[in-house]
This record gives C-alpha cells, structure tokens and sequence, in this order.
C-alpha cells in the first residue's frame, strides 16, 4: 500500500490547439511559460509537455509542427527549473529532440509500438520510459471498446511490453506503466480498472493514473471537462493508497490539497 506522501503529481502541460479540455489555451510560448510556472507553483513533482492530442478521434500532427510546439517550451522551462520534464509523444524524433532539449522522461502511450523507431531511441539513453495500454488507436478507440476481463488484459499487456523492451535491452527498472484510463475504454471498463488498480502491483513496476477531467467523469456528475478539477481531485485521494506513483492531472494544487488531507487522515 502506497502512502498519499509518496505520491508524485505530473501536471499536464497541452501546448496543442485541440486537447479535449484545454485546447488552445497554452499553444503558445508565453502562455505555456506561464502555465508551467504555477504548476511548479501549484507543487508538480513533474511536467509533462505535449504537442499532439490524443483525445478521440484527433488527427495525427506531423512530426516537424510537434518538434516546433514542444521543443521551446521544454527549453524555456528548462531555462529557470531543474524539475523533471516529460515528454508526451509516440514519435521518436520527438523523443530524442525532447531529450536533448532537457526532457527526462519519455511518456509514450503507444507503448512504443506507435514509431518502430521508438524502441531504439529508448534504448539507446537511460531515461525513465512511461508506457500506457491503449485499445485501438486515437481516431478508433471509443468506437466499440470491448474486454473479457479488461483488468487482466490491461495486465497481460503492459507485461508483454515489459517483456518487449527488456528483449529490446531497455532495463524494466526504467519502466512506469499506465492503465490507459479512457483510452479504448468504456464509463464500465475505467471503473473496473480503478477498483482494481492495486492488480497492477503484479507487474512490478511504478503505475501512473491519467484520470483528469477524463469522460467518464462527466459521464457520472454530468459535469463539463472544465469543471471536473474537484472530481478529479477526489478519484486522486481514492486512488493515492491503491499502488499509485504518479498521478496525472491538470489542476495540480487541488490534488496536492486532497493528498495533504490524505496523508494527515493517515497520521492522525
């Protein structure tokens, strides 16, 4: 069982036009700048910067309009902070610019099976590689998710990337595995895999959870995705005992309050 103390907070850094909820609002330097501020602000143990949406049904983005949107602001940020930045792309161009821009992490939600070119990249540096479970792609993965047993599946296929990259030489101590919550998931499936999350100590690994502001959140309250940050906030708390390392989301200080309130249950 994890303590809500160890719990590290990625905040969410879109600098894309078209994020589900919050697109536009950092594609630009000087605002990307300022929203990495108060997430450090805020209390991010990690930034997490991305330049191509993976919402449903969003089109792909050509490698050279990705490097110009994150490229300069991982340098910016790099500029005045020593915090741990990740990089959230399949592309491995990306990737290997990202790192040599200052980046510490690479976030891939393919698995690195998004660009065969992945896997080398990772394995030729000794950063932390963040691998997510995804059914289908971005422009299918709602359209008809199913599972026999989405929690053992979910399992069954992180372990064989784990596998995959050792194979690949990549060390599996680098490797933080993600259940993919709203990735080629029902409301029914991103509940079962939360219920179950400390299944996923199976595999060994640090897990990460994306459930910020995600669908099947407005689903439930019939809340906004704008307006989700409090519910957000609650699934954090929820979840902060059940195995979790790190937790994805955009309103960082809300989560950094509901683990303080967390951790002083615990110490009472």
């Amino acid at each position: 069982m994890t303590s809500a103390r160890s719990v590290r907070i990625m905040g969410i850094l879109n600098v894309t036009p078209d994020s589900f909820s919050d697109g536009g609002r950092f594609d630009s330097l000087d605002a990307a700048r300022v929203q990495a501020e108060k997430l450090i602000t805020d209390g991010a143990d990690i930034l997490d910067v991305g330049g191509e949406s993976t919402r449903p049904y969003a089109r792909p983005v050509a490698v050279n309009e990705e490097l110009s949107r994150v490229i300069p602001v991982i340098q910016a940020v790099r500029s005045v902070s020593s915090i741990p930045i990740s990089i959230d792309t399949s592309k491995a161009e990306v990737a290997r610019q990202a790192l040599g821009a200052g980046a510490d992490i690479i976030n891939d939600v393919t698995a690195l099976r998004g660009d065969p070119e992945m896997v080398r990249v990772a394995a030729g540096c000794d950063n932390d590689i963040i691998i997510m479970h995804m059914q289908g792609s971005p422009g299918s993965m709602q359209d008809d998710p199913h599972y026999d047993d989405v929690v053992s599946e979910v399992i069954g296929f992180l372990r064989d990337r784990i596998d995959f990259m050792g194979a690949a030489g990549i060390d599996p101590g680098r490797i933080t595995v993600d259940p993919g919550i709203g990735f080629g998931k029902t409301r029914a499936h991103n509940l079962q895999l939360l219920k179950s999350l400390e299944r996923f100590s199976e595999l060994g690994r640090p897990v990460l959870l994306g459930h910020s502001r995600k669908r099947f959140l407005g689903d439930i309250t019939g809340l906004a995705p704008e307006d989700r940050d409090p519910i957000s906030a609650v699934v954090s708390a929820l979840c902060s005992h059940r195995g979790i390392a790190i937790l994805r989301v955009h309103d960082v200080a809300a989560t950094r309050h509901a683990l303080q309130v967390v951790a002083a249950i615990d110490q009472a």
